[in-house]
């Protein structure tokens, strides 16, 4: 960076719930490598920022640092036993009523004195409109699902907040981006995948909240996608709705993102030593998220429907439901020659880009997809809630590359041992002319992924883009 960019002080500010705050961590590592010469805080609650790496700070400019954020009460980890919706309410009450003004004004007492210069903002912490600074707001899910958020009055004004009824096939073909998805796909706007009760209104709350103050007052708006992943006529819809929509990601992949971990921490279980030993394209992957959980019924086809398939899997479960697959199963699998992996985490990303990987069966969470495409890797998408439906349609419908277990037209998704086993075996091995395109279009996805960081790639572009605006002088 030049000389004009000395002594700037930017503050990157993570929503402490769920996996914001990696993807967040890894745009502000990205930021901090770029500008050496500008101070880069990233601001989070204790509990999230005590979950991110020992050495998430550890950048080649030494100009990062990390900056606690009051929780309110209400962090991930706070008061056992207040739910979940509870907990994120309280965050977001306290950041909005000035936790994150006196949180801005710390930081830049924690810096000398150096005042926050611009705040590089989740879009989930859109009360950063009011800091009196510039907002570069980054998104961290689907594209698609926030262009419906935008337009959400309207949706709800025409289709309703609740029971679609007969309307959850029909296309959005009058919404100018959204014509490739359902009623149903929908993300809080009574889809499947809806939570209901609090939970509901606590999310619907803060979305339209990001709905009313994005378009007006954010700078810019960083995605998690890369440029051409989507048909123009999208992506038109979406600049047309946001100022300066800067498409930079995959965001794991942006220079200086990753985060280098000690060896018991990069891998713990062996995953990446156990595929080595598996032949290219010949394993099933599977992990739905942080968040997401088949309930024990789905769980247990899953696990009969790899089995069937005879095929190598990998699976990353927490240990709390391991008791809840079918009997001898994890047995079976770890002494059927090795055909089977069950652990409680997996280093997801190198997981994906490893050539032994031939199908991943998925909740189709936005930051998994693009892990999917990174490692072009064809999927089997189950989702479940917010704008895991949206992506789920993408992959199968919009790209081609995968399928989604889409239910009976009552918008509730169901694995069953015999679909699974299809699908599965299908992406690994089938000779399908389906299969065979599904598995191409995976590879081409990648392909322009690996494309778009080039020197002159539009990802990399972007980033310089992303760079000069953060770090213009106000």
């Amino acid at each position: 960076m030049s000389s004009t960019s000395q002594h700037l002080h930017v503050a990157v500010v993570a929503f402490p719930f769920s996996s914001h705050a990696p993807k967040l961590l890894a745009v502000a590592r990205a930021l901090a490598t770029a500008a050496p010469s500008v101070t880069i805080s990233f601001l989070s609650t204790a509990d999230s920022l005590a979950r991110l790496p020992a050495t998430a700070a550890v950048v080649p400019g030494n100009n990062l640092r990390f900056v606690e954020m009051p929780s309110g009460g209400g962090g991930e980890d706070d008061g056992e036993g207040t739910p979940a919706w509870r907990r994120m309410e309280m965050f977001v009450e306290a950041a909005e009523g000035g936790g994150l003004k006196r949180a801005l004004e710390m930081a830049g007492d924690e810096a000398g004195g150096a005042r926050v210069s611009c705040v590089v903002g989740d879009a989930f912490m859109s009360m950063a409109a009011e800091a009196g600074v510039p907002w570069v707001a980054v998104w961290t899910g689907g594209p698609c699902a926030l262009l419906a958020h935008l337009v959400g009055d309207a949706l709800r004004e025409d289709i309703g907040d609740g029971d679609y009824g007969a309307r959850g096939d029909e296309l959005l073909t009058s919404y100018p981006g959204l014509g490739c998805y359902r009623v149903r796909d929908l993300p809080l706007l009574g889809g499947a995948g809806t939570s209901s009760g609090d939970m509901h209104r606590v999310m619907t709350l803060l979305l339209c909240r990001v709905a009313q103050r994005l378009p007006g007052a954010a700078t810019a708006v960083a995605f998690n996608a890369f440029p051409g992943l989507f048909p123009p006529d999208v992506s038109a819809a979406i600049a047309d709705a946001l100022p300066n929509c800067l498409p930079i990601g995959p965001y794991h992949f942006l220079p200086g993102a990753a985060v280098a971990l000690a060896p018991d921490d990069d891998d713990p279980h062996g995953c990446l030593a156990w595929l080595a030993d598996r032949p290219a394209c010949s394993v099933a992957y599977v992990s739905f998220g942080t968040v997401a959980a088949p309930p024990p019924d789905e769980l247990r086809e899953l696990a009969c429907g790899l089995e069937a398939t005879g095929a190598p899997f990998l699976w990353s479960l927490r240990e709390e439901s391991w008791p809840l697959l079918p009997p001898g199963f994890l047995d079976r699998a770890k002494n059927s020659a090795g055909a089977g992996l069950v652990v409680p985490w997996t280093p997801q990303a190198a997981v994906l880009r490893h050539p032994a990987v031939g199908a991943f069966v998925t909740h189709s969470g936005w930051g998994a997809v693009v892990e999917g495409i990174s490692g072009g890797v064809p999927m089997v998408c189950r989702p479940f809630l917010g704008d895991q439906h949206m992506n789920a349609r993408a992959v199968a419908r919009l790209w081609c590359f995968g399928t989604a277990f889409d239910g009976d037209g009552t918008g509730k998704p169901l694995m069953t041992r015999g679909g699974v086993a299809e699908a599965v075996a299908s992406l690994l091995a089938g000779e399908e002319e389906e299969a065979r395109m599904m598995r191409a279009r995976a590879r081409d996805l990648q392909s322009r992924m690996v494309s778009a960081f080039e020197l002159d790639g539009g990802s990399t572009k972007n980033f310089h883009k992303f760079v000069e605006i953060v770090c213009a002088r106000v």
